[in-house]
């Protein structure tokens, strides 16, 4: 099937760090969300704090999904079953944001604050959602973004914990974009189809 709408506006990433992002690596997060502290992990001068900054940027993520799904809830445009499996999704990032939130603040440092809805409607351009298989694509394309922001920010931590973390985390977010891209007759790239 073929996606239904063509987000040319702000994707996840650039609403995130406030640019225009090209390509996730550890390098181009710090370089492009102007993260000193990320950019000083790739330098070699690394610090609990590097790893908290890094971890307030996948907060941030984690933010994002929860809204978008909130935004999409009420939408009106799900059928009961696919508002189920969005609570779910929700769920997870509500208690991945919980897991971040509590890292953080064990590293000393002070978590990143959610915006409010209504700036995560406009900056995700929800209006444009008109149909069920729209917000589909929708959560689809913005849990593939999550999972190659976190698959792109691993690297950075010398934390070999804070790493599986985040791994743990991503590997959610593709379980997400798998059964999404599935229930849309997406085809998965290779890694991820499973035979399916």
């Amino acid at each position: 099937m073929a996606r239904s709408l063509n987000f040319a506006s702000p994707t996840r990433r650039r609403f995130l760090i406030g640019g225009a992002a090209t390509s996730l690596s550890a390098a181009t997060v710090a370089l492009l969300a102007g993260n000193p502290a990320l950019a000083a992990a790739k330098s070699g001068n690394h610090t609990s704090a590097t790893d908290a900054g890094t971890l307030n940027t996948a907060l941030a993520l984690e933010y994002e999904g929860i809204n978008a799904y909130t935004l999409g809830a009420k939408s009106n445009l799900l059928e009961k079953p696919v508002l189920a499996l969005a609570i779910k999704f929700q769920d997870d990032h509500k208690a991945h944001r919980d897991r971040l939130i509590q890292v953080i603040r064990t590293l000393g440092a002070t978590p990143v604050e959610e915006k409010s809805l209504a700036a995560y409607a406009k900056a995700l351009e929800v209006d444009k959602l008109k149909s069920q298989a729209d917000v589909l694509n929708f959560a689809a394309d913005l849990e593939d973004e999550a999972v190659n922001a976190y698959l792109g920010i691993i690297p950075a931590f010398q934390d070999r914990q804070l790493a599986k973390l985040v791994g743990q985390i991503a590997a959610d977010e593709t379980e997400h974009y798998a059964l999404l891209s599935h229930a849309l007759g997406r085809p998965l790239p290779a890694p991820l189809s499973f035979g399916v």
